[in-house]
């Protein structure tokens, strides 16, 4: 219930802030929703201090992912492809997911299958460093593919 009390105690209201009264202390609830609601005694700023620094503690530790995208026509060439290649490698490296998608303008959507072939294509090239995290996958005009670091042993 608080600092200096051992186990739990039962109490109506009046008594329990009787009680944190006498301590010179907060009383705080904890849980509402239980039978009987959880209150405790305690210091409400240090309280709230505590509280925020265990958050900022938990954003810290948090990991930021970097999405990049690299963006394909149905009929990307070979030079244009090892260049967005080595761009997709240094991504991956820094340890961001690559987002690689074909985008289809008016007509070219009937050459899905080369979209699909290229992105295909992109991941077998990548395989040793990325491991892909969604196959290919047609979206409107877009064909996405996303690719994640593969885990460092």
């Amino acid at each position: 219930m608080g600092e200096e009390i051992e186990g739990a105690l039962v109490l109506p209201i009046r008594e329990a802030l009787r009680l944190a009264d006498e301590k010179e202390l907060d009383l705080i609830e904890i849980s509402p929703k239980a039978d009987p609601p959880v209150c405790r005694l305690a210091d409400y700023q240090k309280f709230l201090y505590q509280q925020k620094k265990r958050a900022k503690e938990l954003k810290a530790k948090s990991v930021k992912v970097v999405v990049k995208e690299i963006r394909f026509g149905p009929q990307t060439d070979d030079h244009d492809y090892n260049f967005k290649l080595r761009h997709a490698q240094n991504f991956i490296k820094e340890g961001a997911k690559v987002k690689a998608y074909v985008f289809f303008r008016g007509r070219s959507i009937v050459f899905k299958e080369q979209g699909e072939i290229l992105l295909l294509r992109f991941a077998t090239d990548l395989e040793e460093i990325a491991k892909v995290e969604m196959m290919p996958k047609l979206e409107g005009k877009r064909m996405t593919m996303m690719l994640a670091p593969k885990p460092k042993k």
